[in-house]
């Protein structure tokens, strides 16, 4: 940095005065709350396009209650000796009771239920 004695300033430093400096800043803080709102409008109206392009693209699959379907098997549960040929797929369970749209209970076929609840992309119908 040069000292300000040797004379090699700016032209922003030359021609900055500070009342001017005051009433700008008062200007900017008045106008960040509006800034702030229409980012917030922005963000919302950006959320709602893709929660509409997501809702176009889902298909839901309903099931009711005493339904068989299969669980698909997650990668801890799955049995390592298997390898690649392993099933993908285990049941068939029987539907109990639906919590929410696309949360489902489930039981095997003896009656003993599933300890966790199951979402629909998870499960798969079976034909018997």
């Amino acid at each position: 940095m040069v000292p300000e004695e040797l004379g090699a300033g700016s032209l922003r430093r030359d021609l900055f005065v500070e009342e001017d400096a005051e009433v700008n800043q008062s200007l900017h803080l008045d106008l960040l709350d509006e800034a702030r709102m229409n980012s917030q409008l922005k963000l919302a109206a950006y959320q709602q396009g893709i929660a509409r392009y997501f809702n176009k693209k889902v298909k839901s699959v309903p099931f009711k209650v005493g339904d068989l379907v299969l669980r698909k098997v997650m990668p801890n549960t799955k049995i390592a000796q298997h390898g690649v040929l392993g099933a993908n797929w285990e049941g068939p369970y029987k539907v109990k009771a639906m919590l929410w749209k696309g949360t489902y209970r489930l039981e095997d076929l003896d009656g003993k239920l599933i300890p966790r609840a199951w979402n629909a992309e998870h499960l798969q119908k079976y034909y018997q």
